[in-house]
């Protein structure tokens, strides 16, 4: 199957192979290809996930008061960097 164009299409295929699995009416070896699918599909989502949280931005405010925009980082210490 092609790769998703998007997030939001690959969350609304991967919800429709949940579906078809839930059901209960898929023989072993489809349900194994739709697992396969499933995995592909969480795995496109979880990088577009962490592709995003790279390009966010929190604003804070800075020591002169004034909002200022910094770049996400996962461990990021405190809210003011005192660089």
């Amino acid at each position: 199957m092609k790769n998703p164009s998007s997030f939001e299409e690959a969350v609304s295929r991967l919800e429709a192979v949940i579906a078809r699995m839930e059901s209960g009416e898929e023989d072993l070896d489809k349900t194994v290809a739709s697992f396969e699918e499933g995995r592909r599909l969480l795995s496109f989502c979880q990088e577009k996930l962490a592709a995003a949280e790279r390009k966010v931005e929190i604003l804070v405010r800075g020591a002169d008061g004034k909002a200022a925009a910094v770049p996400f980082e996962e461990n990021l210490p405190g809210l003011v960097d005192d660089k």
